[in-house]
């Protein structure tokens, strides 16, 4: 069974448009590469209560749930409590965490760094290359920072522990409308089970009108719904920039 993964974005600045959000599609793309589907994504505001909802449907949901934002050392930082309080565990004071913090701020230290190493109980602290501090990880949630940059890091440094199958993904760019193409599409899904077909018109000058995208873990039935499409097009209308 392939492995599914859920991402929740925190964040009252994404909400408000004063942040442009960017850990969501990284995170899309990464897990599509490792052969995760992503079957949600959410972008939430900075409140313990809607965190703890959100994520605790999102872990009954999928095998794997990544948290953004929300885990620094400011009082809109609410990521923490809001994950404990969805599975029913306490906030404690980390002190592994709490002496990497040391050592990472040195003289720089504020009462308020630590306050980042209040973690819910139980919590699993995942060490990889190039990371000073550890990834939190609360029963299948990982939860990172909201900081694109560190948020690539960590990710990177832990990704391998969710790579599953490939998808494989064939194209077909049509001068084809999509009403006409419809019930082939159709078909070609119904015919090829675990296949899924997608099309997406354009309305601007890019030199076809559909791109038909044929997707599954399975390549022959990937390459089977390619070719029934293909030879279903009207003729003529298969353009040479396919993939």
């Amino acid at each position: 069974m392939e492995p599914t993964a859920a991402i929740v974005v925190i964040g009252n600045e994404v909400l408000s448009g004063k942040v442009e959000e960017d850990n969501g599609r990284h995170l899309v793309r990464e897990l599509r590469e490792l052969g995760v589907r992503v079957v949600r994504l959410w972008v939430i505001p900075d409140e313990v209560e809607v965190i703890a909802s959100v994520v605790r449907e999102a872990s009954a949901l999928a095998d794997h749930v990544y948290t953004s934002g929300g885990v620094g050392p400011t009082h809109d930082d609410k990521t923490m409590e809001g994950v404990a309080r969805a599975f029913g565990l306490g906030l404690a004071r980390n002190e592994e965490f709490a002496s990497l913090l040391r050592a990472f701020y040195g003289e720089r230290l504020e009462d308020a760094h630590l306050r980042m190493a209040d973690l819910p109980e139980g919590v699993e602290l995942l060490r990889g290359p190039g990371m000073r501090i550890p990834q939190v990880k609360v029963r299948n949630v990982y939860v990172f920072p909201g900081d694109p940059a560190i948020l690539r890091r960590k990710f990177a440094a832990v990704r391998d522990r969710f790579r599953s199958a490939p998808f494989h993904l064939l194209r077909v760019f049509t001068s084809a409308d999509e009403g006409p193409i419809a019930a082939l599409l159709e078909d070609a899904e119904r015919r090829h089970p675990g296949v899924l077909v997608g099309s997406y018109p354009v309305y601007d000058d890019r030199g076809y009108r559909v791109q038909v995208t044929v997707e599954s873990k399975d390549r022959l039935a990937v390459e089977a719904a390619h070719a029934y499409i293909r030879e279903g097009l009207p003729p003529g209308t298969i353009l040479a920039r396919e993939g």
